[in-house]
C-alpha cells in the first residue's frame, strides 16, 4: 500500500536525518532547475512503464531503504510508486502535492529580544528562502506583521499562539521574486497596508497608506521606525524595530545585497547600485554595531539549501559582524557598483509578472497561475 506524507513530514524527515531515498519523477529540465538536495531523478510520465536501467538506478540509490517519490504536483509520482510496489518494494510514500506544496512549507523562528515586551517571529518559507515576520507588543497584545507571503494563514496563526492580534500589515517593497501576502491579508483583516511614500512611483494600485522616511509605527511601547533606502528598488524601505532589530527587506542579506537591474534595468542597474551603496553607508550602517540583521530572503540554491543556516535556525546577524565578514561592505563605491553590475546573476523567472501582481495592475489569473509563477528558489541577492 503506497502511503502518502505531508511536505511538512518530509521536511521532519530530511532535518532528522531519517533514512530513505527520495526520488524525484519530474522531467530532467524541471529537476536540474529546482529540486530537493539529494533526490535522485528518475523521469516517469502518465503511460510510462519501468525500464530495466530505471529499476537498476532505484536499487542503486535505495540500497534496501524506505522510497520517497515527488513530482511536480503529486500525480506523476503516485503511479510511478505502484509500479515500484509492482516490482517489490513494500515501503514507499508519496509527497502529497509534490513539488507545489513543498514549497509552501514554512519553519517559525523565535528571535532573541532585549525588551520583555517585544516579540518577534521569523517565519521561513523553505523552498523559497522567503522571511516574513510577527512584531509585536505582549503588552499591547497587538503586532504587525512585515513581507507576507501568500500563504496568509501561516502569520495569522503565529500571531494568535502569541496572543497577538494583527493591527497593520507592512511590506519592505515591490516584490519581484515572489507574490506578496500583504495587501490580501490586511483586506482578510481589515486593517491598513503599508508600503514606503515612494511607492507612488512604482504605479501601486493597491489601497495602502505610505509611510514616509523617519515615519514610526507604535505598538504600546514598541516602536518601528521607518527608513528609506532605495537601490534594490526606489521605493524600498527598512524597519528599525526598537533600537534592537532591523528588517532589512532586500537591501541588505546574511548573504549579500540587493540586486539592482530587476527594477532599474540593466542600462540603469549602476545607478540602482550607487543609490544601494548610499542607502548602506549612510543609513544601515550608522545603526549601532549590536543591531540584529533580519532579512528578507535567504539565498537558496538550486538543489534547496540554504546558502547560510538551515532551515529553523534564525536567519540574521548582528550588524558589526556583517561590517566584519560581509566583504562587499567594505568595498568603495566604485568597486561596489562594478562588483553589482558585473556579476548580475540569472533573473529570477516570471519577475516582470510578479511585479504586475505586486503592484495590483494586473492581477494573477487564478490560482493556478500564482502558484505556477512562485515555484522555484528566490533570486534576488547580488
Amino acid at each position: 500500500m503506497v502511503n502518502q506524507i505531508h511536505p511538512a513530514r518530509l521536511a521532519e524527515m530530511i532535518d532528522s536525518n531519517e533514512p530513505f531515498t527520495l526520488v524525484d519523477t519530474r522531467p530532467e529540465d524541471s529537476y536540474e532547475g529546482w529540486r530537493i538536495h539529494g533526490a535522485e531523478n528518475v523521469p516517469f510520465g502518465p503511460g510510462d512503464e519501468f525500464a530495466d536501467e530505471d529499476l537498476e538506478r532505484i536499487a542503486a540509490a535505495g540500497d534496501g531503504e524506505p522510497i520517497v517519490a515527488i513530482c511536480g504536483k503529486g500525480l506523476t509520482s503516485t503511479p510511478f510508486s505502484f509500479e515500484l510496489e509492482q516490482h517489490g518494494y513494500d515501503d514507499v510514500s508519496v509527497v502529497k502535492g509534490g513539488m507545489e506544496d513543498w514549497s509552501k512549507v514554512y519553519e517559525v523562528v523565535p528571535v532573541e529580544t532585549e525588551s520583555d515586551d517585544l516579540v518577534v517571529r521569523q517565519l521561513q518559507r523553505r523552498a523559497k528562502g522567503c522571511l516574513g515576520y510577527v512584531v509585536g507588543s505582549k503588552r499591547a497584545a497587538s503586532a504587525v506583521v512585515v513581507d507576507p507571503t501568500r500563504q496568509t494563514d501561516q502569520f495569522k496563526i503565529v500571531a494568535e499562539e502569541a496572543g497577538l492580534t494583527i493591527e497593520r500589515v507592512l511590506d519592505t517593497h515591490v516584490h519581484a521574486d515572489h507574490i506578496s501576502g500583504g495587501p490580501k491579508l490586511a483586506a482578510e483583516l481589515d486593517v491598513p497596508y503599508h508600503l514606503g511614500a515612494k511607492a507612488s512611483d512604482r504605479g501601486v494600485e493597491y489601497d495602502y497608506e505610505p509611510l514616509a522616511d523617519g515615519e514610526t509605527v507604535e505598538l504600546g511601547g514598541v516602536e518601528i521606525e521607518t527608513l528609506h533606502t532605495p537601490g534594490h528598488t526606489t521605493e524600498m524601505v527598512n524597519y528599525l524595530v526598537d533600537g534592537e532589530a532591523l528588517l532589512t527587506g532586500d537591501t541588505l542579506f546574511v548573504e549579500s545585497v540587493g540586486r539592482t537591474e530587476l527594477q532599474f534595468g540593466d542600462e540603469d542597474a549602476a545607478s540602482g547600485a550607487e543609490l544601494l551603496y548610499e542607502s548602506i553607508h549612510e543609513t544601515i550602517l550608522e545603526v549601532p554595531d549590536e543591531t540584529q540583521i533580519l532579512p528578507g530572503h535567504v539565498s537558496v540554491t538550486a538543489d534547496n539549501r540554504y546558502e547560510v543556516g538551515s532551515p529553523g535556525d534564525l536567519i540574521g546577524a548582528r550588524l558589526g559582524d556583517l561590517r566584519d565578514d560581509l566583504d562587499l561592505l567594505g568595498l568603495d563605491e566604485d568597486e561596489f557598483v562594478d562588483r553589482l553590475v558585473g556579476n548580475a546573476p540569472d533573473k529570477p523567472p516570471n519577475y516582470e509578472r510578479v511585479i504586475e501582481i505586486n503592484t495590483g495592475t494586473r492581477p494573477p489569473e487564478d490560482e493556478s497561475e500564482a502558484t505556477a509563477l512562485e515555484l522555484g528558489p528566490n533570486n534576488c541577492a547580488a
